[in-house]
Protein backbone atom coordinates (compact mmCIF):
# COMPACT_ATOMS: atom_id res chain seq x y z
CA UNK A 1 0.00 0.00 0.00
CA UNK A 2 1.27 3.25 -1.06
CA UNK A 3 0.88 6.67 1.29
CA UNK A 4 0.50 10.03 0.28
CA UNK A 5 0.86 13.60 2.24
CA UNK A 6 -1.06 16.76 1.83
CA UNK A 7 -0.51 19.62 3.33
CA UNK A 8 -2.39 23.27 3.70
CA UNK A 9 0.17 26.08 4.98
CA UNK A 10 -1.92 29.00 5.34
CA UNK A 11 -2.02 32.21 7.29
CA UNK A 12 -3.35 31.20 10.60
CA UNK A 13 -3.19 27.42 10.50
CA UNK A 14 -1.80 24.09 9.05
CA UNK A 15 -3.43 21.29 8.09
CA UNK A 16 -1.34 17.77 7.56
CA UNK A 17 -3.37 14.71 5.50
CA UNK A 18 -1.94 11.05 5.15
CA UNK A 19 -4.20 8.61 2.73
CA UNK A 20 -4.15 5.58 0.99
CA UNK A 21 -3.98 4.88 -2.50
CA UNK A 22 -7.49 4.22 -1.92
CA UNK A 23 -8.71 7.19 -0.44
CA UNK A 24 -8.85 7.05 3.08
CA UNK A 25 -7.48 9.25 5.33
CA UNK A 26 -5.20 7.59 7.80
CA UNK A 27 -3.70 10.44 9.11
CA UNK A 28 -4.27 13.80 10.12
CA UNK A 29 -2.11 16.62 11.70
CA UNK A 30 -2.68 20.43 12.77
CA UNK A 31 -0.13 23.28 13.19
CA UNK A 32 -0.18 27.34 13.34
CA UNK A 33 0.70 29.91 10.89
CA UNK A 34 2.98 28.60 7.85
CA UNK A 35 3.54 31.69 5.87
CA UNK A 36 6.34 32.69 5.94
CA UNK A 37 5.85 36.31 4.82
CA UNK A 38 4.52 36.41 8.12
CA UNK A 39 6.65 34.15 10.44
CA UNK A 40 9.78 33.90 8.50
CA UNK A 41 11.22 30.23 7.30
CA UNK A 42 12.45 29.34 10.46
CA UNK A 43 8.92 29.99 11.55
CA UNK A 44 7.52 27.70 8.93
CA UNK A 45 9.79 24.78 9.62
CA UNK A 46 9.08 24.75 13.15
CA UNK A 47 5.43 25.24 12.25
CA UNK A 48 5.68 22.29 9.79
CA UNK A 49 7.57 20.30 11.92
CA UNK A 50 5.03 20.28 14.87
CA UNK A 51 2.32 19.16 12.50
CA UNK A 52 4.58 16.62 10.40
CA UNK A 53 5.02 14.86 13.64
CA UNK A 54 1.88 14.82 14.76
CA UNK A 55 0.10 13.83 11.05
CA UNK A 56 2.59 10.51 11.01
CA UNK A 57 1.87 9.29 14.91
CA UNK A 58 -1.79 9.78 13.92
CA UNK A 59 -1.08 7.28 10.84
CA UNK A 60 1.65 5.09 12.30
CA UNK A 61 3.72 5.92 9.67
CA UNK A 62 7.41 7.13 8.90
CA UNK A 63 8.29 10.03 6.67
CA UNK A 64 10.18 7.57 4.55
CA UNK A 65 7.18 5.92 3.86
CA UNK A 66 5.49 8.40 2.24
CA UNK A 67 5.35 8.04 -1.85
CA UNK A 68 4.54 11.74 -2.91
CA UNK A 69 3.44 14.89 -1.10
CA UNK A 70 1.46 18.16 -2.38
CA UNK A 71 1.94 21.26 -0.24
CA UNK A 72 -0.10 24.51 -0.79
CA UNK A 73 1.79 26.78 0.82
CA UNK A 74 0.48 30.43 1.61
CA UNK A 75 3.13 33.20 0.63
CA UNK A 76 4.07 31.36 -2.58
CA UNK A 77 3.66 34.09 -5.02
CA UNK A 78 7.12 34.41 -6.87
CA UNK A 79 9.18 32.02 -8.49
CA UNK A 80 12.17 33.15 -6.30
CA UNK A 81 10.50 31.61 -3.10
CA UNK A 82 10.70 28.40 -4.23
CA UNK A 83 14.38 27.47 -3.31
CA UNK A 84 14.00 28.46 0.19
CA UNK A 85 10.48 26.78 0.72
CA UNK A 86 12.23 23.66 -0.79
CA UNK A 87 14.89 23.48 1.44
CA UNK A 88 12.43 23.89 4.62
CA UNK A 89 10.33 20.49 3.14
CA UNK A 90 14.00 18.70 2.77
CA UNK A 91 15.68 19.93 5.82
CA UNK A 92 11.77 17.93 7.26
CA UNK A 93 13.35 14.85 5.94
CA UNK A 94 11.05 14.70 3.26
CA UNK A 95 12.51 13.04 0.17
CA UNK A 96 9.82 11.88 -1.81
CA UNK A 97 8.49 13.20 -4.90
CA UNK A 98 6.79 16.23 -4.05
CA UNK A 99 5.52 19.24 -5.32
CA UNK A 100 4.71 23.22 -3.81
CA UNK A 101 1.74 25.23 -5.19
CA UNK A 102 0.11 28.63 -3.89
CA UNK A 103 -2.44 27.65 -1.34
CA UNK A 104 -5.51 28.58 -3.46
CA UNK A 105 -4.80 25.80 -6.10
CA UNK A 106 -5.05 22.73 -3.87
CA UNK A 107 -9.10 24.24 -3.46
CA UNK A 108 -9.08 23.79 -7.20
CA UNK A 109 -7.98 20.40 -7.79
CA UNK A 110 -10.49 19.47 -4.54
CA UNK A 111 -13.32 21.37 -5.51
CA UNK A 112 -13.36 21.03 -9.69
CA UNK A 113 -14.97 17.77 -10.50
CA UNK A 114 -12.40 17.10 -12.78
CA UNK A 115 -9.40 18.71 -10.78
CA UNK A 116 -8.51 21.50 -13.07
CA UNK A 117 -10.19 24.97 -13.86
CA UNK A 118 -10.28 28.03 -11.68
CA UNK A 119 -11.00 28.97 -8.56
CA UNK A 120 -11.69 32.13 -6.82
CA UNK A 121 -10.94 33.03 -3.36
CA UNK A 122 -12.96 35.73 -1.26
CA UNK A 123 -12.14 35.63 1.96
CA UNK A 124 -10.35 38.50 3.98
CA UNK A 125 -8.68 39.22 1.08
CA UNK A 126 -9.23 37.94 -2.75
CA UNK A 127 -7.04 35.66 -4.98
CA UNK A 128 -7.77 33.64 -8.48
CA UNK A 129 -5.66 31.25 -9.62
CA UNK A 130 -6.00 28.20 -12.51
CA UNK A 131 -4.45 25.20 -13.50
CA UNK A 132 -4.83 23.55 -17.41
CA UNK A 133 -5.90 19.93 -17.50
CA UNK A 134 -2.50 18.40 -17.71
CA UNK A 135 -1.50 20.59 -14.27
CA UNK A 136 1.28 22.30 -16.74
CA UNK A 137 0.27 25.35 -17.21
CA UNK A 138 -1.04 28.63 -14.06
CA UNK A 139 -2.72 31.44 -14.75
CA UNK A 140 -3.19 33.98 -11.96
CA UNK A 141 -3.77 37.07 -10.60
CA UNK A 142 -1.01 38.74 -8.26
CA UNK A 143 -3.21 38.31 -4.87
CA UNK A 144 -2.00 41.44 -3.75
CA UNK A 145 -5.41 42.78 -3.36
CA UNK A 146 -5.50 47.07 -3.16
CA UNK A 147 -2.11 47.62 -3.70
CA UNK A 148 -2.60 46.37 -7.16
CA UNK A 149 -5.91 46.40 -8.05
CA UNK A 150 -7.62 43.64 -6.79
CA UNK A 151 -10.71 44.45 -4.97
CA UNK A 152 -13.22 42.08 -4.11
CA UNK A 153 -12.06 40.70 -0.81
CA UNK A 154 -14.17 41.59 2.54
CA UNK A 155 -11.28 43.75 3.00
CA UNK A 156 -12.18 45.97 -0.13
CA UNK A 157 -15.48 45.73 0.16
CA UNK A 158 -15.20 47.15 3.89
CA UNK A 159 -12.92 49.97 2.69
CA UNK A 160 -15.27 50.91 -0.11
CA UNK A 161 -18.27 51.17 1.89
CA UNK A 162 -16.46 53.50 3.95
CA UNK A 163 -15.60 55.43 1.09
CA UNK A 164 -19.15 55.39 0.05
CA UNK A 165 -19.87 56.60 3.79
CA UNK A 166 -17.43 59.59 3.12
CA UNK A 167 -19.21 60.58 -0.09
CA UNK A 168 -22.67 60.94 1.92
CA UNK A 169 -20.80 63.33 4.04
CA UNK A 170 -19.03 65.81 1.21
CA UNK A 171 -22.38 65.19 -0.78
CA UNK A 172 -20.72 63.65 -2.84
CA UNK A 173 -22.92 60.53 -3.15
CA UNK A 174 -25.98 58.57 -1.91
CA UNK A 175 -27.82 59.05 1.73
CA UNK A 176 -26.71 54.92 2.75
CA UNK A 177 -28.03 53.03 5.57
CA UNK A 178 -24.13 51.34 5.60
CA UNK A 179 -23.42 55.08 8.30
CA UNK A 180 -25.86 54.13 10.35
CA UNK A 181 -24.44 50.10 10.48
CA UNK A 182 -20.60 51.95 10.77
CA UNK A 183 -21.93 54.47 13.80
CA UNK A 184 -23.28 51.37 15.83
CA UNK A 185 -19.98 49.12 14.40
CA UNK A 186 -17.67 51.58 15.68
CA UNK A 187 -19.29 52.84 18.70
CA UNK A 188 -18.96 56.40 17.08
CA UNK A 189 -21.35 59.08 18.15
CA UNK A 190 -21.92 60.75 15.01
CA UNK A 191 -20.76 60.42 11.47
CA UNK A 192 -18.23 63.06 11.94
CA UNK A 193 -16.79 61.44 14.89
CA UNK A 194 -16.52 58.19 12.74
CA UNK A 195 -14.74 60.12 9.76
CA UNK A 196 -12.26 61.81 12.15
CA UNK A 197 -11.75 58.47 14.76
CA UNK A 198 -11.57 56.03 11.21
CA UNK A 199 -9.44 58.53 9.30
CA UNK A 200 -6.97 59.55 12.62
CA UNK A 201 -6.82 55.60 13.52
CA UNK A 202 -9.32 55.94 17.19
CA UNK A 203 -12.44 53.61 15.05
CA UNK A 204 -11.58 50.07 13.57
CA UNK A 205 -13.59 48.99 10.60
CA UNK A 206 -12.01 46.63 8.57
CA UNK A 207 -13.15 42.91 7.39
CA UNK A 208 -15.03 42.07 10.00
CA UNK A 209 -17.61 44.58 9.21
CA UNK A 210 -18.44 42.67 5.56
CA UNK A 211 -21.60 41.00 7.09
CA UNK A 212 -23.35 44.56 8.35
CA UNK A 213 -22.45 45.35 4.20
CA UNK A 214 -24.68 42.24 3.52
CA UNK A 215 -27.44 42.63 5.96
CA UNK A 216 -27.50 46.79 4.66
CA UNK A 217 -28.39 45.45 1.22
CA UNK A 218 -30.92 43.12 2.42
CA UNK A 219 -32.63 45.69 3.40
CA UNK A 220 -33.34 47.33 0.30
CA UNK A 221 -30.51 49.78 0.43
CA UNK A 222 -29.35 50.76 -3.09
CA UNK A 223 -25.58 51.37 -2.20
CA UNK A 224 -24.95 48.70 -0.40
CA UNK A 225 -26.34 47.00 -3.39
CA UNK A 226 -24.56 48.11 -6.34
CA UNK A 227 -21.45 47.67 -3.95
CA UNK A 228 -21.66 43.81 -3.54
CA UNK A 229 -22.84 44.02 -7.19
CA UNK A 230 -19.16 46.00 -7.95
CA UNK A 231 -17.77 43.13 -5.99
CA UNK A 232 -19.35 40.54 -8.05
CA UNK A 233 -17.46 42.33 -11.03
CA UNK A 234 -14.66 42.89 -9.86
CA UNK A 235 -14.24 38.88 -8.76
CA UNK A 236 -15.92 38.24 -12.26
CA UNK A 237 -13.29 40.45 -14.35
CA UNK A 238 -10.14 38.26 -11.93
CA UNK A 239 -11.58 34.68 -13.28
CA UNK A 240 -11.52 36.26 -17.10
CA UNK A 241 -7.80 37.33 -16.64
CA UNK A 242 -6.63 33.97 -15.47
CA UNK A 243 -9.22 32.49 -18.33
CA UNK A 244 -7.66 34.46 -21.08
CA UNK A 245 -3.94 33.24 -19.88
CA UNK A 246 -4.87 29.65 -20.11
CA UNK A 247 -7.02 30.14 -23.47
CA UNK A 248 -9.87 28.85 -21.63
CA UNK A 249 -13.34 30.78 -22.93
CA UNK A 250 -14.65 28.27 -25.70
CA UNK A 251 -13.93 25.05 -22.75
CA UNK A 252 -16.02 23.42 -20.22
CA UNK A 253 -14.56 23.83 -16.73
CA UNK A 254 -15.25 24.36 -13.16
CA UNK A 255 -15.37 27.99 -11.65
CA UNK A 256 -14.47 26.93 -7.98
CA UNK A 257 -16.02 29.34 -5.12
CA UNK A 258 -13.96 29.91 -1.83
CA UNK A 259 -14.31 31.93 1.10
CA UNK A 260 -16.40 33.51 3.22
CA UNK A 261 -17.82 36.73 1.08
CA UNK A 262 -19.87 33.64 -0.56
CA UNK A 263 -22.23 33.42 1.80
CA UNK A 264 -23.46 36.39 0.76
CA UNK A 265 -25.23 34.18 -1.65
CA UNK A 266 -26.93 35.54 -5.33
CA UNK A 267 -26.44 39.36 -4.97
CA UNK A 268 -22.41 38.78 -5.14
CA UNK A 269 -22.06 35.70 -7.17
CA UNK A 270 -24.68 36.14 -9.72
CA UNK A 271 -22.95 39.68 -11.25
CA UNK A 272 -19.80 37.02 -10.66
CA UNK A 273 -21.26 34.35 -13.03
CA UNK A 274 -22.77 37.63 -15.38
CA UNK A 275 -19.47 39.11 -16.03
CA UNK A 276 -18.02 35.10 -16.66
CA UNK A 277 -20.39 33.63 -18.97
CA UNK A 278 -19.55 36.51 -21.37
CA UNK A 279 -16.22 35.75 -22.02
CA UNK A 280 -16.84 31.91 -21.27
CA UNK A 281 -20.23 30.28 -21.60
CA UNK A 282 -19.14 26.48 -20.89
CA UNK A 283 -18.11 27.99 -16.99
CA UNK A 284 -19.69 26.02 -14.43
CA UNK A 285 -19.86 27.38 -10.61
CA UNK A 286 -19.55 25.33 -7.72
CA UNK A 287 -18.79 26.02 -3.91
CA UNK A 288 -16.17 24.65 -2.08
CA UNK A 289 -17.20 22.22 0.33
CA UNK A 290 -14.71 20.16 1.42
CA UNK A 291 -10.91 21.14 3.27
CA UNK A 292 -8.21 22.03 0.94
CA UNK A 293 -6.01 19.56 2.09
CA UNK A 294 -7.43 17.56 0.08
CA UNK A 295 -6.58 18.73 -2.85
CA UNK A 296 -3.18 18.61 -1.64
CA UNK A 297 -3.31 15.13 -0.90
CA UNK A 298 -4.27 14.44 -4.35
CA UNK A 299 -0.88 16.80 -5.85
CA UNK A 300 0.67 14.58 -3.43
CA UNK A 301 -0.88 11.68 -5.34
CA UNK A 302 0.73 12.72 -9.14
CA UNK A 303 3.80 13.02 -7.74
CA UNK A 304 3.81 9.28 -6.63
CA UNK A 305 3.14 8.73 -10.10
CA UNK A 306 -0.88 8.24 -8.73
CA UNK A 307 -3.41 9.52 -10.66
CA UNK A 308 -6.36 9.93 -8.40
CA UNK A 309 -10.04 9.65 -9.75
CA UNK A 310 -13.17 11.32 -8.76
CA UNK A 311 -14.19 8.31 -6.56
CA UNK A 312 -11.04 8.97 -4.36
CA UNK A 313 -11.49 12.30 -3.55
CA UNK A 314 -15.05 11.33 -2.29
CA UNK A 315 -13.65 8.81 -0.13
CA UNK A 316 -10.96 11.32 1.58
CA UNK A 317 -13.79 13.61 2.29
CA UNK A 318 -15.84 11.04 3.66
CA UNK A 319 -13.04 9.43 5.61
CA UNK A 320 -11.20 12.63 6.83
CA UNK A 321 -13.80 13.80 9.38
CA UNK A 322 -13.57 10.98 11.52
CA UNK A 323 -9.72 11.92 12.24
CA UNK A 324 -10.51 15.60 12.23
CA UNK A 325 -13.10 15.02 14.38
CA UNK A 326 -10.36 14.65 16.94
CA UNK A 327 -8.38 17.96 16.92
CA UNK A 328 -12.20 19.74 16.66
CA UNK A 329 -12.57 18.82 20.03
CA UNK A 330 -9.59 20.03 20.94
CA UNK A 331 -10.48 23.57 19.43
CA UNK A 332 -7.13 23.10 17.42
CA UNK A 333 -9.18 22.96 13.78
CA UNK A 334 -10.75 26.70 12.50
Amino acid sequence: MRYFLGVDVGGTKTHLLIADEQGRAVGFGHSGPGNPQSIGYDGMTASLRRGLKQVLNSSGLAVNDLAGAGFGIAGYDWPSVRPPMLDVLHKLGIACPLEIVNDTIPGLVAGARDGWGVVVISGTGCNCRGWDREHKREGRVTGYGFYLGEYAGSSELVARAMQLVGYEWTRRGRVTALTQAFIKHAGARDLIDLLEGYTEGHYSVGAEAAPLVFQVAAQGDAVAIDLIRWAGCELGAMVIAVIRQLDFQSLAFDVVLSGSMFEGGPLLIQPLRETVLAEAPGARFVRLDVPPVIGSVMIGMEQGGFKPERAIRQRLAESLPALRGTALDTGAVE
